[in-house]
Parts: structure tokens; sequence; C-alpha cells
């Protein structure tokens, strides 16, 4: 794991704390910033592109549990929170949530070193195997975990059929795909000649995906063969 490409937020009011944290962390290789309020630590968060955070949890003009909550609105890096506020119902809160981890002052500042690092690479991996079960194509998303179709961030409805046979589109771009071909893989069945069926499930999907089914950019018609999907650029 390259962590020159990692960027990690230190919020902490006690300034020989956060400094000794960081410069621990940039021996590793980390980027860093440093932030001694939780609306400071909020402003370089919506600023910046953050990988991690360490938060205290009493800080001037936010504490950390309201700054984990604002983080939480919009995204899912791993937080630890850093604290001399070791009771049990802290933990509970500060867990609940949404923190994932909870190291307690006094700390071994390599052992805040090691699970940073472990955080990150369990963060690392979740986000590579989601982005796998991810089919992107121009505007347009397929989730394979969730079978949900989005297009411009928009989710679009369709039914099992039609998710089916975008599903083979984007799986195979640029492939082109005879009537028989798209029949037997979507319907499960022998092909007896049933355009018609093919015809207007792709019509109706057209009709979901493009912005002008009558001249569409994604789902190409090859005359006398049957269908491919276009590889878009965004």
């Amino acid at each position: 794991m390259d962590n020159s490409n990692l960027t990690i937020l230190i919020a902490e009011d006690e300034d020989d704390i956060r400094e000794l944290v960081s410069f621990h962390l940039r021996k590793e290789g980390y980027n860093t910033l440093e932030a001694d309020n939780g609306l400071t630590a909020l402003s370089l968060f919506e600023k910046e592109s953050v990988d991690l955070m360490i938060l205290d949890i009493m800080m001037p003009v936010m504490n950390g549990f309201e700054l984990l909550e604002k983080v939480r609105a919009t995204s899912e890096i791993p937080v630890i929170f850093l604290t001399a506020r070791a009771e049990e119902q802290d933990k509970i809160k500060g867990l609940g949530l949404g923190a994932d981890d909870y190291v307690s002052k006094p700390f071994s500042v390599m052992e805040m070193v090691s699970r940073v690092q472990a955080q990150l690479r369990r963060y690392i991996n979740y986000s590579n195997k989601e982005q796998k079960n991810i089919l992107c194509n121009g505007d347009l998303s397929l989730n394979l975990t969730d079978y949900s179709v989005s297009k411009n961030s928009q989710i679009l409805e369709l039914n099992p059929k039609e998710f089916k046979l975008l599903k083979m589109f984007m799986e195979n771009v640029s492939v082109v795909y005879t009537k028989k071909q798209l029949y037997e893989a979507v319907w499960d069945d022998l092909y007896w000649g049933d355009d018609n069926t093919i015809m207007v499930h792709i019509s109706h999907l057209r009709e979901k995906i493009e912005d002008n089914a009558k001249s569409p950019t994604y789902i190409k018609t090859i005359r006398g063969i049957g269908y491919r999907m276009e590889k878009i650029n965004v």
C-alpha cells in the first residue's frame, strides 16, 4: 500500500499530542492535516480528500461526537477516537455514532500507527471489493450487490428481465449479441425465433437508460445480427 496517496486528518486541541501523532504518521509516509478544534477539522474534511480521521472528543467550538455525526452524513472513511474520556458510556456513544476504533490517553504512538494501518487496510480492501461489484459505462452504473441501476446518480426502475439484459451488455461492452443469445441467456429458455419479445424489452430498456430512445447512444442495433452496447467515455 502506497501511504503517500493517503491523507489522515488529526483533530486534537492539545498541540503536543497532535504534533506527535502527525510526526510519526508522516514518518510512515502518510500525508497529514491538523486541526485544533472540531469546526476547523470539518472545514478541512470538506475541502480536502481525507482517508482517515483521528478525533479527540473534548475539543472547542465543536466536539468529536458532533464532528463525527457530520462526517458520517457523507462519508464512511475510518474514524479513530483518541481521548482521555475512557468511560464505557463514551465508548459506546462513539462507536454507536460510527467510530471504528477507540484509543484512550495515555497511549502508545506506535500502537496508534498500527491501528491506523489496520483500519486503512480494511477500508481500502472493502472499497476495492465494492468497486468490483459496480459496472459503469458513461453515466450508467449497475450495482451487482443491491441490484440497482442509476444514471447520473438517479435510480432507474428496471424489471428483472431489463436488469438482466443491461447486466449482460455492461459486462461485455462492445460485444455484439444475437437475439438468440440474448433470449437464451436472459429468459433461460430455448429460442424459437421470438424476435418480438427481445425487441419489446430492448425498446423499454432504451426508454429508461437513453436520453433519446429513438436515437440510442448506449444500445445500438446491429442490423441483421442483434445488439451491442457502445463504450461511452465521460
